[in-house]
């Protein structure tokens, strides 16, 4: 049996990485250091949306693509090994896949030929405060007023939220979680700008009895419960990805600075201590790959993979965190310069490490499904 990639899935994987591994550089994400600019690059959005990367995943009729989430999730890869400034995860998985899934024809017709031409941006809101599950939405509330709902409350770091045309965002209703899709700008929508560390566009959405038209209703109850479950999965599935080439580019940052560095008239790498110390960062990372292609190739099955992905997450997280310390020990004081591109690779992977819950809330979690016969049982 052939467990590699089909020809076009390489054939995908290397058109992202050669457009992203031209056009993205230290130099250029330099200038959104420190807020300088909003850390999106739209001319190289343009550039994928050309090459039909943005719908990779969309049907043909919609003019995307066709293909599935094993090469949305290759490309997520590419964005993480360049972690280039772009919103593919939250345009491309956490908001467009689940609307061509879930919404209705009108909302497909009207939302995802714009999606895969760039013309239009796609974002989710995902977290709330204390709340990183976004199957159970609990600060924002929805209550029916005529045809359509009106929603309360509070939404933490939503990425792109303000340069975004559309959010997809969940609410509780009175009979099930309520799905929507929102305009900046409406009446009782505030955005507000938060910081993170790795200068990602993030905002929060305060609603105070923002009304949404039947129209942007994207699903309610057991169907906006099934909705806002693939999301989860796939936006964490997306992100073990991302972490997956950022961890994966770090290890070979380290393993050339290594072998270049000389110390007592040898290359540093040559010392026992550092290869094992690098050996022990690649083997890290091949589980890392294993789980998340497992991981995403189930869910591009369309089969059960909810403990998949959160054994890819777990490993994710785990990985992000050894990764980056040996890289940035391995690499000494360099490793700390903000000359040198490295800081911004550790920053992406402690931020992947703790989205959507860090590797010992998620272990606690498989723990649980273990010791209750929910997973690994035949």
């Amino acid at each position: 049996m052939d467990f590699g990639f089909s020809e076009q899935q390489r054939d995908v994987q290397n058109l992202a990485r050669d457009i992203l591994g031209e056009q993205v550089s230290p130099e250029k994400l330099a200038q959104y250091d420190g807020y300088q600019a909003p850390r999106f690059d739209r001319q190289l959005w343009s550039q994928l949306a050309e090459a039909g990367l943005l719908g990779v995943a969309i049907d043909e009729q919609y003019g995307g693509m066709g293909f599935g989430f094993f090469e949305a999730g290759l490309i997520a890869e590419e964005v993480g090994r360049n972690i280039a400034p772009l919103p593919y995860i939250s345009h491309c998985i956490s908001a467009a896949l689940p609307i061509q899934q879930f919404a209705s024809d009108e909302q497909k017709t009207r939302l995802l030929p714009g999606s895969v031409t760039g013309e239009l941006l796609l974002t989710a809101a995902l977290m709330e405060a204390n709340n990183e599950d976004p199957t159970q939405p609990l600060l924002c509330r929805a209550q029916v007023a005529g045809q359509g709902v009106q929603l309360s409350g509070e939404k933490l770091c939503v990425p792109f939220a303000e340069q975004a045309d559309h959010i997809l965002l969940a609410a509780a209703g009175d009979t099930g979680p309520v799905v929507v899709l929102l305009q900046p700008g409406l009446a009782g929508l505030s955005i507000e700008a938060m910081q993170v560390s790795t200068y990602e566009p993030q905002y929060r959405l305060t609603l105070n009895e923002v009304s949404v038209a039947a129209e942007n209703i994207v699903a309610t109850g057991d169907k906006a419960a099934a909705l806002l479950k693939q999301l989860s999965e796939t936006t964490t599935a997306a992100l073990c990805a991302h972490q997956l080439g950022a961890a994966d580019k770090a290890m070979r940052m380290t393993a050339s600075y290594t072998a270049e560095r000389h110390q007592f008239g040898v290359p540093i790498a040559t010392f026992q201590a550092v290869g094992h110390r690098a050996a022990n960062c690649f083997i890290d990372v091949e589980c890392l790959r294993l789980n998340c292609y497992q991981a995403i190739s189930r869910l591009d099955d369309g089969v059960e993979s909810a403990v998949e992905v959160q054994i890819a997450k777990i490993w994710a997280g785990d990985v992000g965190h050894r990764v980056s310390y040996a890289a940035q020990h391995l690499h000494g004081g360099t490793g700390i310069d903000r000359d040198y591109p490295l800081w911004r690779y550790c920053t992406w992977l402690r931020h992947n490490e703790m989205m959507l819950g860090g590797s010992a809330r998620n272990l606690a979690s498989l723990g649980q499904k273990i010791a209750a016969g929910e997973a690994f049982c035949a």
